[in-house]
C-alpha cells in the first residue's frame, strides 16, 4: 500500500532501505511507502517526479517551466550526472534540455530514488563525475496483498493543477501484475503578490504496466511498459514552448536466485526506448521567425549483473551494453522568403560498452571498505552527411567516427564506534564530451544569449574527487552531521568565446564553441541536525553551501549559495503535520563571465498535513497545505533567466487504497 514519501537521509555508506544492511555508495533514499521514513513530502503520492527529487541532499533543480525541472547532482548538470529508470540508460531528446530523463516516470509507478553522490556510482552508471540517480519502479512482487486498488485526486489552487490517478496490483506466488494511469493538467500559475506567468501551463499523460513470472522456484522473467505523453507544455524561461514530448519504454528481464553460499543472484535486463520531442513557437506573440525544432532519441541496450555475499563481502560485477542515436533538426521559416533547414544533431549513434565493479568489503568490527570500478569503451559515428559536412566547415579534415575510453575508480572508508559515524574516500573518474559538446550545431543557450557550436576534438573530461563526513549522536534524540566534497576537474568543458563567428539566432549575443580549459574546481559541504525533543514532536535542519571556480578563478555558473531549510514535524496516531522553512542567501559568487547575474535572497514558509483513516477494508489518506504561505514573490539561482516561483499555494488530495 503506497500512500507517502519517505525519505531517509543517510551517511555516504548507508543502509538500504529495504535490506536494513549496508549495500552501495547511497547518500539518500525516497521511497513512496506508506511506513516508516524521517521526512514525509506534504502531498504524498501526488507530488510530481521533481517535487520528489528537491527532498534529496546533494540535489538541486533547474527550473525552466513548471514542468520538467533539470536534476542537478553536487551542482553538476545533466553532462556530469548518470540518470537511469530501473539501470536502463534513457536519453533526452531535446537539445535546450527540455525533456529530462526524469520526466518520464510517474509518481505513481516509482518505488524509490536512489542517489549516489560523486564517483560511487551504481553499476549501470557512465560519465557520472557528479553522482548518478536511479528511478526505481514500483513492482507488486511475489507473495504480497492478492489484490490492491488504488485512486487518488488532487488540486492545488495556484494554476489550477489537477492531478488524478489509479492503479491496480495484483500478486499471487508464481505471478505478479501492477498497471495504472496518471493524469495531470496545469494552467498558467501566479507568482508572489498575484502576477500570472505566461507560458507555464501543461499537461501529461502516464501510463505503465509491470508483469512478473516465476518459472520455476529460482526464476524470475519480469516485464515492464510505460508511455508518456506531455503536450501543451510552456516554458516560460524560454522562446519556445513544447507540443508533444512522448516516451515509450519497455524492459524484458530474467533473474535467477541462487543456492550457493556465496553468489545470490544473476540478472539480466534487456530494454528499448524511444523519445520524440517537438518544440513549438506557434502560441508565441511577435515571433520574427517562425521555427520547427523536433528531435527524438532511441536506445537499445542490456545488462547483466551478478551479485554475491557472505561475511566479509558484498559484491556486484556488471556488464552492460548500449547503442543510442540522437537526431535534431531546425526548420526556419522567415517571412515571405523559402525556409531554411539546419541540422542541429548530425544523427549520432553511439555504441558503448563496459564492466562495473562493487565491493563493500568489512575489515573489522565496525569498519567498511567500499570500492568501486568501472571501465567503458564508446564508438561515435555521425550518420548524417549533411550535419556532418556543416560541422565540418569549423574543423577542416574532421572525422565521422570517434572512439573513447572512459572509467572510474573510488574507495571509501567506513567507521562506526559507538555514537560515532566516520568516513572518507577518494576518487577519479572520467566522461565523454556528450553529443551537444562534441556535434552540436549553432544550438541557442537562452541563459547568456549565445549560439553554441560542438567540438569534436575535445578531449575527455576528468575529475578528482576527494569526500568526508563526520557523524555524532550524542543521544538517541539528537543527530549532527557534516559532509563535504570537492571535485578537482582537469579538461573541464565549457563554452568558450569566439569572436570570429557570426551568431545565427536573432538577438544572439554572438557564438561560443565548446572547449577544455585546463582546470577547475567545484566544493560542497552540508550540515544536518536532528532533534527528536518529544515523543511526537521532531526538528530537522539541513546547511548546504557550494562553490566552484575555473581555470581563471572566476565563479562556475548555476552553483548553490548558502541555503537552509528547517522543518518541525508533528507526529501523532493517523495525524501527520509539518512546517517548513526554506531560503537561500543572496548570491554573491555568481557567474557573471557566463551571463550569470546576481540572484537575491528569499526565505519561504509552507505549512502541510495529512490525516490516514481506515475505513472498513479500505484507507483514506487525505492531505492539503499551503506553500509559500506569506506569498513572497521571489527567484533561485537555478531559476532559469529568473522567472519567478509559484506564489502562495494552496493544496489538496486524497487518495483511497483497498
Amino acid at each position: 500500500m503506497l500512500t507517502g514519501l519517505l525519505v531517509i537521509p543517510l551517511l555516504p555508506l548507508v543502509v538500504d532501505a529495504d535490506t536494513t544492511e549496508l549495500n552501495q555508495q547511497l547518500d539518500e533514499v525516497v521511497v513512496s511507502a506508506a511506513t516508516g521514513g524521517q521526512k514525509r513530502s506534504g502531498k504524498g503520492q501526488l507530488a510530481s517526479i521533481d517535487e520528489h527529487l528537491a527532498e534529496l541532499e546533494h540535489v538541486n533543480l533547474v527550473r525552466r517551466g513548471s514542468y520538467a525541472w533539470e536534476p542537478v547532482v553536487n551542482n553538476m548538470q545533466m553532462e556530469r550526472v548518470s540518470t537511469t529508470i530501473d539501470g536502463m540508460k534513457i536519453f533526452y531528446a531535446c537539445t535546450d534540455k527540455m525533456d529530462p530523463v526524469t520526466s518520464y516516470v510517474e509518481s505513481g509507478n516509482l518505488q524509490s530514488i536512489s542517489l549516489n553522490s560523486g564517483l560511487y556510482g551504481n553499476p549501470q552508471a557512465t560519465g557520472n563525475i557528479g553522482g548518478s540517480l536511479d528511478l526505481k519502479l514500483r513492482k507488486a512482487g511475489f507473495g504480497n496483498a492478492p489484490l490492491l486498488l488504488n485512486a487518488s485526486a488532487g488540486h492545488e489552487w495556484n494554476g489550477h493543477l489537477q492531478v488524478y490517478g489509479a492503479d491496480a496490483a495484483v500478486s499471487r506466488q508464481q505471478f505478479y501484475t501492477n498497471f495504472g494511469a496518471f493524469y495531470r493538467h496545469a494552467g498558467n500559475y501566479q507568482t508572489g503578490h498575484g502576477y500570472e506567468l505566461p507560458f507555464s501551463q501543461f499537461q501529461k499523460v502516464n501510463v505503465f504496466g509491470n508483469l512478473g513470472f516465476k518459472l520455476a522456484n529460482r526464476h524470475i522473467v519480469e516485464g515492464t511498459v510505460i508511455y508518456d505523453c506531455a503536450t501543451n507544455v510552456g516554458y516560460p524561461a524560454l522562446n519556445m514552448d513544447v507540443s508533444k514530448a512522448e516516451g515509450l519504454i519497455a524492459s524484458l528481464s530474467y533473474q535467477h536466485l541462487f543456492s550457493h553460499s556465496f553468489l545470490t543472484s544473476w540478472s539480466t535486463k534487456a530494454y528499448y526506448n524511444h523519445i520524440t520531442h517537438t518544440m513549438d513557437d506557434t502560441k508565441r506573440p511577435d515571433v520574427e521567425i517562425h521555427m520547427d525544432m523536433p528531435g527524438r532519441s532511441s536506445t537499445a541496450g542490456l545488462y547483466s549483473l551478478l551479485s554475491g555475499a557472505n561475511d566479509r563481502h558484498d559484491l556486484q560485477v556488471n556488464y552492460d551494453l548500449y547503442y543510442n542515436r540522437l537526431f535534431a533538426d531546425m526548420t526556419m521559416y522567415p517571412g515571405g522568403a523559402a525556409p531554411m533547414y539546419m541540422v542541429t544533431w548530425p544523427d549520432v549513434g553511439t555504441l558503448n560498452t563496459g564492466l562495473a565493479l562493487n565491493d563493500n568489503i568489512t575489515i573489522a568490527h565496525r569498519q567498511t571498505i567500499t570500492l568501486s570500478a568501472k571501465t567503458a569503451w564508446q564508438q561515435q559515428r555521425l550518420n548524417n552527411e549533411e550535419g556532418w559536412r556543416a560541422l565540418a566547415v569549423f574543423f577542416p579534415g574532421m572525422d565521422n567516427r570517434y572512439v573513447q575510453l572512459t572509467g572510474r575508480v573510488a574507495a571509501a572508508w567506513l567507521w562506526k564506534p559507538a555514537r560515532w559515524q566516520l568516513s572518507a574516500g577518494a576518487g577519479w573518474g572520467s566522461r565523454a564530451p556528450t553529443v551537444t559538446e562534441a556535434y552540436g550545431y549553432y544550438l541557442n543557450n537562452t541563459f547568456d544569449q549565445y549560439d553554441y557550436i560542438g567540438n569534436p576534438h575535445l578531449k575527455n573530461e576528468s575529475a578528482w574527487e576527494l569526500c568526508a563526513t563526520a557523524g555524532w549522536m550524542p543521544t538517541q534524540s539528537i543527530a549532527l552531521s557534516v559532509d563535504a566534497n570537492v571535485f578537482l576537474f582537469s579538461n573541464y568543458i565549457i563554452g568558450q568565446f569566439e569572436n570570429r563567428l557570426s551568431p545565427m539566432t536573432v538577438d544572439a549575443e554572438g557564438v561560443k564553441v565548446y572547449g577544455n580549459i585546463s582546470h577547475a574546481t567545484i566544493l560542497n559541504a552540508a550540515f544536518h541536525a536532528k532533534w527528536h525533543f518529544l515523543k511526537w514532536l521532531q526538528w530537522n535542519t539541513d546547511v548546504a553551501y557550494g562553490l566552484g571556480r575555473d581555470a581563471d578563478g572566476e565563479p562556475l555558473p548555476l552553483i548553490a549559495p548558502l541555503g537552509v531549510t528547517s522543518r518541525l514535524e508533528f507526529a501523532y496516531r493517523q495525524l501527520l503535520a509539518q512546517v517548513t522553512v526554506k531560503g537561500d542567501a543572496r548570491q554573491t559568487h555568481y557567474g557573471s563571465k557566463y551571463g550569470e547575474t546576481l540572484t537575491p535572497g528569499y526565505c519561504v514558509v509552507s505549512f502541510s498535513a495529512q490525516y490516514t483513516a481506515p475505513i472498513q477494508k479500505c484507507v483514506l489518506t487525505c492531505r492539503c497545505g499551503v506553500e509559500n504561505l506569506f506569498d513572497r514573490y521571489y527567484t533561485t539561482y537555478s531559476d532559469w533567466n529568473g522567472i519567478p516561483q509559484k506564489g502562495r499555494n494552496v493544496f489538496l488530495n486524497v487518495q483511497l487504497t483497498i
